[in-house]
């Protein structure tokens, strides 16, 4: 075994050991890139990924195209980089699937956090719920630029009156922002909350995610003035 194979071995040795907890940025796309380049130098790809993005988010979430222009980078890493996120957020969402009562804030924020991992647009996804408050289904149904995503109130009704819902929860995500409803959100969400009415359904949230962290429009008492 040369030096080079040794290296490769004592830092897989070490991640088996103790997992990523110690490693420093760099060390983690080494590790990562040794299932794409199994002969250079890893380490420094490493390095010059991270020049480049500023950060290892920044490098998970950075457009394939931009990532193949890192020296040392072809398709295969690249596709290999961009599995990460995508990964990571299946992972999340798939232990929220045991969730099958959404009759709380924090529910609704546990449920949905995950579903906006990783994204870099803005998304708008909708819950439809029983009288029950069971989920009959979640889906998304708008993508967006990075910041605006068109809502559509005609189709968040019908799929309410599709399924036979009684309840609806929407949410959306405000990519490299903060999870706080903006104006515009708050407009889109009254013009759905009085058209849902009207069919005797009940928009019962709007969860606004960012970072990992969600805003309830409900509790923070935004929908106080949705009848006036």
């Amino acid at each position: 075994m040369n030096l080079h194979e040794g290296h490769r071995q004592r830092l897989k040795d070490r991640f088996l050991k103790s997992g990523l907890a110690d490693f420093e940025d760099h060390n983690v796309l080494e590790l990562l890139l040794f299932f794409s380049v199994p002969r250079s130098d890893t380490n420094e790809i490493g390095h010059r990924l991270l020049k480049k993005f500023g950060s290892l988010s920044n490098v998970f979430e950075a457009p394939i195209d931009e990532l193949c222009k890192v020296e040392g980078i072809g398709i295969h890493s690249a596709t290999l980089i961009k599995l990460i996120p995508e990964l990571c957020n299946i992972y999340h969402v798939d232990k929220t699937e045991n969730i099958t009562v959404v009759n709380s804030t924090n529910i609704a924020g546990r449920y949905f956090v995950p579903r906006f991992m990783g994204k870099t647009v803005e998304e708008v996804h909708i819950m439809l719920l029983d009288d029950k408050k069971k989920v009959i289904k979640c889906e998304m149904i708008s993508k967006g630029t990075v910041n605006a995503s068109a809502v559509s109130v005609r189709k968040i009704a019908a799929e309410a009156l599709n399924n036979n819902a009684t309840g609806v929860v929407l949410a959306h995500n405000h990519p490299g922002g903060i999870a706080l409803p903006s104006g515009n959100d708050i407009i889109v969400t009254k013009r759905i909350y009085k058209a849902l009415k009207l069919m005797d359904i009940q928009l019962c949230d709007h969860i606004v995610v960012a970072d990992g962290d969600f805003v309830s429009m409900l509790d923070s008492g935004m929908f106080e003035s949705f009848d006036m």
